[in-house]
């Protein structure tokens, strides 16, 4: 096989993989779950390719730890759980989604995994338009799923359970192909900060770059999400202090620390005195939409096993105890916990819970100086700041935000990200800038081939 052809193959395979993560519901809905099914195997099929055609050398040193810690002790739970079968399907669809990540994180250069996710999300942000437009002209009623693991005929049908809703005409909240407002809200956001921080990298057509931000801020206001606006403006922050590190240098950050400490007692002084005012303007109960309630059930759940856990499992499985009736509301059966936190302390207690921050830690922290230390060229010399090193630590806030009130950050696309960052920051501590690509590289598939050749060495 060619270079160019292989490059090209690597790229659509990495888009494909990481809409899949990022759409998986789009998948269920059309296909139904034996559909589904086909798909994620060929995602897996293709990781495994991936690892056997590029080679990638493993080296130890580059080896976040913490995932593998975690990963040991939820396949050690399955001995410990209340329920063994749904744990081990739980370990092994945990396994499979890190075997991807770690593939895409060995075998593309960060600058590709980039792209991959930058045409993923193009993808979702286009067909969930595209979606809620034909059904707001040509269908102009709510529409259930093709494959509806309940019973369509009847009499009271939960909004929760239908595709869309069919209020583009009513400017939203929309849903799009993954039959979520909050999971379209943050697709929509990621686009924003890869959109943005391409385009200011130079690595992004200035025009192209331009529409595709129009398209995911679009997409932002008709998802019409309170939790994801409240992420956006964590990110707003991050990204603030970020620039206001590079500017002191390592030598003056003590002030920029001193004051995101004070930033951060600020808010929540006024998260808790003006608590009441701020569920009035988004629209929200003071059940928060009902995770109150499922909260406080889970904490149940914590105090009844509070060091390792009641065995992991990831996404909830409705067929078993407790998870059946755990958070029901307006006859839903809600499959999280709403928090990633408290998720994983109840699933594997105090144990997993550090294990767990360790890897959300670890990742944030080498995140962190990757966007605010000066990047050196091969001979030690200082080079200048590339806006592209700023997207990993963006990326970050944003799913660490998204999981205080969402636990996606333990499946599909939101572990993915995680571990993927995690693992090239990693590698990153001994190599140079990822982004902008090679100037004058020619590009194949959306990548450019040296910086895949880099990638698989």
């Amino acid at each position: 096989m060619t270079t160019a052809r292989r490059s090209a193959l690597i790229g659509a395979y990495a888009t494909f993989a990481l809409f899949t993560l990022l759409a998986g519901q789009f998948w269920r809905n059309l296909l139904g779950w034996w559909g589904f099914g086909i798909v994620a195997a060929l995602v897996l099929g293709g990781a495994i390719w991936l690892v056997v055609a590029t080679r990638p050398k493993w080296n130890w040193r580059r080896v976040p730890k913490s995932t593998l810690v975690f990963l040991v002790f939820a396949t050690l739970s399955i001995a410990w759980s209340y329920y063994p079968g749904a744990s081990a399907l739980g370990v092994g669809l945990t396994l499979v989604t890190t075997f991807v990540a770690v593939a895409l994180a060995l075998c593309l250069p960060w600058s590709g995994i980039v792209r991959s996710l930058g045409a993923a999300i193009k993808w979702v942000l286009a067909l969930s338009l595209l979606f809620e437009l034909w059904i707001a002209v040509f269908v102009r009623e709510p529409l259930l799923p093709n494959f509806p693991d309940f019973d369509p005929n009847a009499e009271k049908i939960p909004m929760a359970f239908y595709w869309s809703r069919a209020l583009l005409f009513d400017g939203g909240p929309i849903e799009g192909i993954v039959a979520s407002r909050n999971l379209l809200a943050m697709t929509a956001l990621l686009g924003l900060i890869v959109f943005g921080t391409m385009l200011a990298a130079g690595t992004m057509r200035r025009v192209s770059g331009i529409f595709w931000l129009a398209v995911a801020g679009a997409v932002f206001a008709l998802t019409r999400s309170a939790t994801v606006i409240l992420v956006a403006v964590v990110v707003l922050v991050a990204l603030g202090f970020a620039l206001w590190a590079r500017r002191m240098g390592p030598e003056r950050r003590r002030g920029v620390y001193w004051a995101a400490g004070g930033a951060l007692v600020a808010s929540v002084t006024l998260l808790a005195v003006f608590w009441n005012q701020l569920l009035e303007l988004f629209g929200k109960g003071e059940d928060l939409t009902g995770r109150l309630d499922i909260w406080d059930a889970v904490i149940g759940m914590i105090g009844e096993r509070p060091i390792a856990g009641w065995g992991w499992v990831g996404y909830w499985n409705p067929f078993v105890e407790p998870f059946s009736d755990l958070a029901v509301r307006k006859g839903v059966v809600y499959l999280q916990a709403h928090n990633a936190w408290l998720d994983v302390w109840m699933q594997l207690g105090i144990i997993g819970l550090l294990a767990f921050a360790s890897i959300v830690i670890g990742a944030l922290w080498r995140s962190w100086f990757l966007a605010v230390d000066r990047p050196m060229d091969a001979s030690g010399r200082p080079i200048p700041y590339s806006s592209a090193a700023l997207l990993p630590l963006l990326v970050l806030v944003a799913l660490i935000g998204q999981s205080l009130a969402e636990s996606r950050l333990l499946v599909e696309s939101g572990w993915v990200l995680l571990i993927a960052i995690a693992w090239a920051t990693k590698r990153r501590q001994w190599e140079h800038e990822p982004l902008p690509a090679a100037p004058g590289a020619k590009r194949f598939g959306g990548h450019d081939a040296q910086s895949v050749r880099d990638g698989a060495r």
